[in-house]
């Protein structure tokens, strides 16, 4: 069930006529780490909608307070969960996601859900072979201890500056950390460790579905959490549909937290390119 805050931003997309864009977070990180997109979008003239996972805080300092909330989770809520706050607008949404929430935009894409997706640095799904061992490290914090699949697990800063902030200086990454770094359930990245071992497994996509709709994977040269190697696997994956466009780009010299540090604008404006030749 959406919030009461995302039940009025679907409202609100629903009653301005404009198309709507489903901004969906990734782990770590809370619906405000898009605030500034939702502003360049909206003066482009569509409809933000900054959904949260289910029972998301509103803030970072509330989260921080109260990591216990985000425990549990797993990518097939998650994913059901942002179908139903896309099935309450009166338009099918472009659907814009970091992270696990790459991930998401590309299941909802291929439930047909999606008008256009851009997934940043997408979580990988089944099928999706790549591990370099920078995503290992990076998710060390969170695989290195199996009780971690019940649990909501915060980043310390190191760990932070590593898996997020590793292509921005030092000031920067502190400053994104207190800026922006919430605890994280671990369930998803357990999920997606073994998709390709599970038939069942909720880290599915269907990449050839012909409502797909438009594509585009974006990739940060320098991450580490979900470097090319990886985002390029999906989109091989993805290029199989023959009825939707799939594209993929590189920002150079951009690090994981490419959609919330100081060069946030160009990738933006790179997502923002791509939907505007198709909506």
């Amino acid at each position: 069930m959406p919030s009461e805050h995302d039940i009025q931003q679907i409202e609100e997309a629903n009653a301005s006529g404009r198309t709507p864009v489903v901004f969906v977070h990734g782990l770590w990180l809370l619906p405000s780490s898009w605030e500034r997109w939702a502003e360049a979008f909206s003066e482009a003239g569509f409809a933000p909608v900054l959904a949260g996972w289910p029972d998301d805080p509103e803030t970072v300092a509330e989260a921080n307070a109260h990591p216990e909330v985000f425990a549990g989770k797993t990518v097939g809520q998650v994913a059901d969960h942002f179908a139903d706050i896309i099935g309450r607008l009166n338009k099918k949404p472009v659907v814009i996601g970091h992270s696990f929430g790459g991930l998401f935009a590309q299941i909802l894409a291929g439930r047909g859900l999606s008008a256009a997706t851009v997934a940043v640095d997408p979580a990988p799904f089944q099928g999706v072979l790549p591990l370099p061992i920078s995503t290992l490290r990076s998710s060390a914090p969170v695989l290195g201890n199996p009780a971690n699949v019940h649990r909501a697990v915060p980043l310390t800063y190191d760990q932070f500056r590593y898996a997020f902030a590793n292509a921005v200086s030092e000031e920067e990454a502190q400053q994104l950390y207190d800026t922006f770094a919430v605890p994280a359930p671990g369930k998803p990245l357990f999920q997606a460790a073994v998709a390709n071992f599970n038939p069942w497994s909720e880290v599915k996509v269907d990449t050839e579905n012909p409502e797909r709709g438009p594509l585009l994977l974006i990739s940060g040269e320098k991450d580490h959490t979900v470097p090319w190697a990886i985002t390029n696997a999906a989109f091989k994956k993805q290029e199989h549909n023959k009825d939707a466009v799939t594209e993929i780009t590189e920002i150079p010299n951009r690090g994981h937290s490419l959609t919330i540090d100081a060069g946030w604008r160009e990738v933006c404006d790179t997502a923002l390119d791509f939907v505007r030749r198709f909506i």
